[in-house]
């Protein structure tokens, strides 16, 4: 017999007490893994969306820069005949530099015309001839034409050069004439914050040379090495007199450190200001002076813009520095006193950057946009779904409905679930050995890249059909042939449409899947660098995230941040594609 005492032992006392609390305190470990689980989930999302939200703001506004421009007849159509073929081919990007010669005509010198022709981009001048072809009346009339900003100007506006600081100014300014340049002097030492600015450079600066001075200590070390290690004198020589080098090197640039060093700590100084210090400027007069020496009492600056009127002193002028030295931004010093004297004017316009959303791309980054991509994308798609749907779910029917168990079937079906598997980059092998070899097809269209995702997509359909066409209850089937259906009547009239709305859920995740592989459309070439829209699925195109890979590996910077907006593009659709699988799911499923 059972021992009903010794039963009852076990399920209560201090040991089953500490058995429950110990099964509690399990539960309450496992519920907090969870949520911690979920807090970081939920982190890296969050983190990952504002660096790219972040950044793809800044390609949501564009700068343009209104200017004044004479559309001279004799240039643009000394024949009168106003066609506008003989009008576009007119040099409109001379008629545009001449524009700006005459509002700055102090840029003197070839680099400074080439950086001040650099404030607009390159295709504005298309975009006045389009404008004066469409409309020849505005010939030998003067206009306000809002030319578009280069991305140059357009970064600098945006803050992504640094700010340009203005210090405050107390005391009156003077200046003495010293051949070009002036002597500047301030009678209450405002220069002095703007020196400390510069000796902040000069620390940055010193710790660039000392790590540069580390890598050479690194070389003394190495080759010190090799000569205890040489099996020759030769070889021991040799490694020597490169460690003597990397030595003299290396104390050189530590010296050059120190003197550095000292400079910044120094109070007061004199300080030359190269590229390589942070700019200072001096606003007088509707006039701008770059510094090209600074005392705590002032120094000698070069005339940039000329002062409105001769001043040899004043009390209404302004001191400003810039976060970077020249030469780590792409904006000169002449281009930052160019552009703020346009703001000054009320010539310069930020507007929200349509063109992104409605322009092919381009190798001037304010000049780029999405929509031949997104076309692209859009028929590779069309391609995609018009081959892999139908084929999937008829091999799906097959399967689940009409193929006999047997070994054969057994190994499609095992093929099939190793394909979906496979790395895509094999598909894109595929592709280009078989699609573009031996059949032909175009490449860079999206009748190639959509072939490619087709059968990529393909077993991912295949499964997710036969599972919505597995969970169908077997009762549908038996009553359709019971009332005198054939199995091909009950499949395709009972079975398909309860199953369709798990079919169509699987189905737009792969093509959510598909629209945003980019290493199969890469191997078929689908890299290239195309403007016009396509217009079809034989059309060269791009898609949206080859277009994401493409800018992501320009040198310019502003390709940043279009970079960024084209994945929250290509996020947008990714989510719009789950959130329709999500409402098919819920609209159309059924409980059995």
């Amino acid at each position: 017999m059972v021992d009903m005492t010794e039963l009852t032992g076990m399920h209560s006392g201090t040991t089953a007490a500490k058995r429950t609390a110990k099964r509690r305190a399990a539960e309450v470990r496992l519920k907090l893994y969870g949520v911690i689980a979920i807090f970081l989930a939920g982190a890296a999302l969050v983190a990952l969306l504002w660096s790219v939200v972040g950044k793809a703001s800044g390609a949501l506004t564009e700068t343009y820069l209104t200017l004044p421009i004479t559309i001279d007849a004799q240039e643009i159509d000394p024949d009168g005949t106003g066609d506008t073929n003989t009008i576009r081919r007119a040099d409109f990007s001379g008629l545009a530099r001449d524009m700006l010669r005459a509002e700055f005509p102090s840029a003197s010198g070839r680099t400074a015309r080439r950086q001040l022709s650099d404030l607009i981009s390159s295709g504005a001048a298309f975009e006045l001839a389009d404008k004066i072809a469409a409309d020849p009346s505005l010939l030998d009339e003067t206009i306000d034409y809002p030319f578009l900003a280069s991305d140059v100007t357009d970064l600098y506006l945006k803050g992504d050069f640094g700010e340009l600081a203005e210090k405050p100014t107390t005391g009156n300014l003077t200046l003495t004439p010293d051949g070009d340049d002036f002597i500047v002097r301030s009678s209450a030492g405002d220069f002095e914050a703007a020196l400390d600015r510069v000796k902040e450079a000069l620390v940055i600066q010193a710790d660039a040379v000392r790590r540069k001075a580390a890598l050479q200590e690194n070389g003394v070390v190495e080759f010190t090495r090799r000569a205890e290690a040489a099996e020759t004198a030769e070889e021991r020589e040799k490694n020597e007199k490169l460690a003597t080098s990397r030595a003299a090197q290396r104390d050189k640039l530590l010296a050059e450190a120190e003197a550095i060093e000292a400079r910044a700590a120094a109070d007061g100084g004199d300080e030359e200001l190269t590229d390589e210090n942070r700019s200072v400027f001096i606003k007088v007069a509707d006039g701008w002076l770059k510094m090209s020496r600074i005392t705590p009492e002032g120094g000698v600056a070069e005339p940039v813009i000329p002062m409105a009127r001769e001043v040899t002193a004043s009390n209404q002028w302004g001191l400003y520095v810039t976060d970077l030295p020249e030469n780590a931004r792409k904006v000169s010093d002449n281009q930052i006193i160019w552009i703020e004297t346009l703001q000054d004017r009320g010539q310069v316009d930020v507007v929200f950057n349509s063109r992104f959303f409605t322009a092919g791309d381009s190798r001037e980054p304010e000049l780029a946009g999405i929509l031949g991509a997104a076309v692209g994308s859009f028929w590779t798609m069309v391609v995609t779904f018009a081959l892999a749907f139908p084929i999937g779910v008829a091999a799906a029917i097959y399967l689940e409905e009409f193929a006999p168990k047997n070994k054969f079937t057994d190994f499609i079906e095992v093929n099939i679930n190793n394909l979906a598997a496979v790395p895509s980059i094999v598909f894109g092998l595929l592709g280009l050995s078989l699609f573009l070899g031996v059949f032909g097809v175009p490449r860079s269209a999206p009748i190639a890249g959509g072939l490619v995702l087709a059968l990529m997509t393909l077993p991912t359909i295949i499964i997710a059909s036969r599972a919505a066409i597995r969970a169908v209850p077997p009762s549908i089937r038996d009553a359709a042939v019971g009332l005198g259906a054939s199995p091909l009547q009950a499949s395709f009239h009972h079975v398909l449409p309860l199953a369709m709305p798990g079919i169509l859920t699987g189905t737009i995740i792969g093509m959510a899947q598909a629209l945003g592989e980019t290493a199969p459309l890469i191997m078929i070439g689908m890299v290239a660098f195309i403007v016009d829209i396509p217009q079809g699925i034989t059309d060269s195109a791009s898609v949206l995230p080859v277009q994401v890979f493409r800018w992501s590996d320009f040198p310019e910077r502003a390709f940043e941040a279009r970079t960024a907006a084209a994945i929250c593009v290509l996020l947008l659709f990714l989510v719009v594609m789950n959130a329709i699988a999500v409402f098919l799911r819920k609209r159309f499923e059924r409980r059995w």
